[in-house]
């Protein structure tokens, strides 16, 4: 397996330091530490970089809220935008291309050119192979991201990278809250890398053809029940022996073309596709008691419109969304 080297200069390059202030400000051009840094991008930078050249940078305190995501509440970490996020966004610009290499493409979380609609593509597209996908494993790992160990993880990222310096500054973030805190765009990374082993042992030694992943959500199908009940004891041993992560005990096996496939945001039968229930009760909620002539109100019907755009949704299109437009 090739190792890659030379990736420090790279990181702390004046080119690579701009870019990845440009990067991490979108969207954010309000908030005080992207104003304070845009006042003076010049000094900033040059201090980004001098604390990278001399191996001083130490990952700023975490602050935390819980962030009520449907039946969940999850943990929510933040960092400072100066200097740390502008760090993260320069370690990702040289080794995305990297780490992107090893990841197989039915993964689709967080990744360029690989999201949501992506893998309705691709799911839409097996489902037409009806005798070899009539039945669905569907299942997920328990706190995900909190249980993720820093040795494998470190020892995964020494499968690709032999620079001292940048697996020095990889340690130092890692090591800077226990598992792998939710927020940092690292993070995203980090959690397609843990898996990506997993990815390939399902492909490659578990012969599972049709298998999907947006995080730590993962979707399998098969041609026979037996068939994905003997696979999900295997990975529930593998897990928990690998990886050192815990298999949800709520996964399911059921028929596919009958029951659908809630996945990505949709319910996919095969031959036709809705909108997943708990986004089309949210929908009709929020677009009930908007107004159309406010341009905020706008936007998310836009956003519900490019929702349904991708699913058989004729009837909630006219009902809601093309009257008010």
């Amino acid at each position: 397996m090739k190792r890659y080297g030379n990736l420090y200069e790279k990181i702390c390059s004046m080119n690579n330091l701009i870019l990845a202030h440009r990067n991490a400000r979108k969207g954010k051009t309000h908030y005080t530490d992207v104003i304070k840094v845009d006042s003076n991008p010049e000094f900033y930078l040059t201090e980004i970089q001098r604390i990278l050249k001399t191996k001083s940078y130490q990952p700023s305190k975490y602050k935390t809220f819980i962030k009520h995501d449907g039946k969940k509440d999850r943990e929510i970490f933040v960092l400072p935008y100066f200097p740390d996020r502008i760090i993260q966004w320069a370690i990702v610009q040289v080794l995305e291309p990297i780490w992107m290499s090893t990841l197989i493409s039915n993964t689709f979380s967080s990744l360029k050119g690989r999201g949501i609609h992506q893998g309705l593509i691709r799911l839409q597209k097996d489902l037409q192979h009806r005798c070899e996908t009539k039945y669905c494993l569907k299942f997920d790992i328990k706190k995900f991201y909190p249980s993720i160990n820093h040795t494998i993880l470190k020892s995964i990222l020494r499968n690709k990278i032999k620079d001292s310096n940048v697996l020095e500054l990889l340690d130092k973030i890692i090591d800077g809250a226990p598992g792998i805190p939710i927020g940092n765009y690292l993070s995203q990374y980090f959690g397609n890398l843990y898996l990506s082993k997993f990815d390939h042992w399902c492909k490659e030694q578990q012969h599972a053809r049709y298998y999907y992943r947006y995080c730590d959500d993962i979707v399998i199908l098969g041609s026979s029940k037996q068939t994905l009940h003997k696979l999900i004891q295997n990975i529930d041993e593998y897990l928990s022996t690998e990886l050192t992560l815990t298999l949800k005990q709520n996964w399911q096996i059921f028929p596919t073309f009958i029951r659908g496939i809630d996945f990505l945001g949709y319910r996919c039968f095969g031959l036709y596709t809705l909108l997943r229930k708990s986004i089309c009760k949210r929908m009709i909620r929020k677009l009930k008691v908007c107004n159309p002539f406010i341009s905020h109100d706008k936007n998310m019907i836009l956003s519900y419109h490019g929702w349904l755009c991708w699913c058989d949704s004729f009837r909630l299109e006219h009902k809601y969304i093309t009257k008010v437009l």
